[in-house]
């Protein structure tokens, strides 16, 4: 997940909070949270492939130029790297219980990734300290595994990417812990369908802002609010590149060609599209303490239409 500051748009996060304007905002119940304590980075053993920015920490994995038009070569090493992901990202979702802590999921997905021979990519990458993102209630993305415990009524985002093989796979969902409340539900639901639709617009020759144009209108008619500042990326031997995937409204240029691999992960909320990036510089919550959600796949442009990557066994 990328943080919007290209082309005209930036968004400044948490500079205003005039949230409510003309619309009534029904965020439902849920459990607040606030940044807990952070255990110490788990190691890596030697024999694990790693990428750059594990021996250079804030030298980031990313691609430049134009988006990548992969081999069949490359292709494979790509649908291996996203399928472990995917079947790691499920067994997460399925030991993500009440009572668990964050901290407890991070190390569950570390020793899954180093026992597959796999790299955690969130690890060290532009400094971030743990080995999958865990996004928590009014947690937007990006959040930071700690010692809170999930509670009853909790929704949780796993975001997991891994490097295998020289390449990097990116997939998430939004769990639900115990008994959800009518709203969350409605919301997770939502989010999960807003990204399947949106992939039924992807294949060679078609616009990238299509997505965008998808989301957006799957959003509106949900009554759900799109938070604009976080984009899908292009992903390869690199964690994040060409081509940019907004996931609001935009006439932004650029086409899918086969060959392209890229995120869809679109960030829907119960509230307003603005968040605010904490002291730790890394976790975004919502600045009026609504809840969000988030799906993600990696997305593969093939000859005669898409192909799903990150779907589990």
């Amino acid at each position: 997940m990328k943080l919007l500051k290209t082309c005209s748009y930036v968004w400044h996060l948490g500079s205003h909070r005039n949230f409510f304007g003309r619309r009534k905002y029904d965020l439902g119940k849920c459990n607040l949270v606030e940044p807990g304590k952070v255990s110490p980075e788990r190691p890596v053993p030697k024999h694990i492939n790693k990428p750059s920015y594990y021996f250079v920490r804030n030298s980031p994995s990313s691609g430049d130029g134009p988006p990548e038009i992969k081999t069949d070569s490359q292709i494979q090493s790509m649908r291996d790297s996203c399928k472990l992901a995917a079947n790691i990202l499920k067994k997460t979702c399925g030991f993500a219980k009440e009572g668990i802590s964050t901290d407890e999921i991070d190390e569950f997905v570390h020793n899954e990734v180093i026992q597959a021979n796999a790299y955690p990519s969130p690890l060290r990458y532009l400094g971030f300290p743990k080995s999958v993102c865990t996004s928590v209630n009014n947690v937007a993305c990006h959040g930071i595994p700690d010692d809170r415990k999930l509670m009853d009524g909790d929704i949780v985002n796993i975001d997991i990417t891994l490097f295998y093989n020289g390449f990097h796979g990116d997939c998430s969902r939004t769990v639900l812990v115990g008994d959800v409340d009518e709203r969350g539900r409605y919301l997770v639901e939502s989010t999960e369908a807003c990204l399947a639709e949106s992939i039924l617009c992807c294949g060679p020759g078609q616009p990238l802002y299509v997505i965008g144009k998808s989301i957006a209108r799957f959003a509106k008619w949900k009554k759900l609010t799109v938070m604009p500042a976080f984009l899908g990326h292009g992903i390869g031997s690199y964690f994040h590149g060409p081509p940019d995937i907004f996931h609001f409204d935009n006439d932004f240029p650029g086409v899918m060609r086969p060959g392209m691999t890229f995120t869809i992960e679109p960030i829907l909320t119960l509230g307003v599209m603005d968040a605010e990036i904490l002291e730790d510089d890394w976790t975004a919550v919502s600045v009026d303490n609504a809840r969000s959600a988030q799906f993600e796949h990696t997305i593969l442009i093939t000859e005669d239409g898409c192909e799903v990557l990150t779907v589990p066994d």
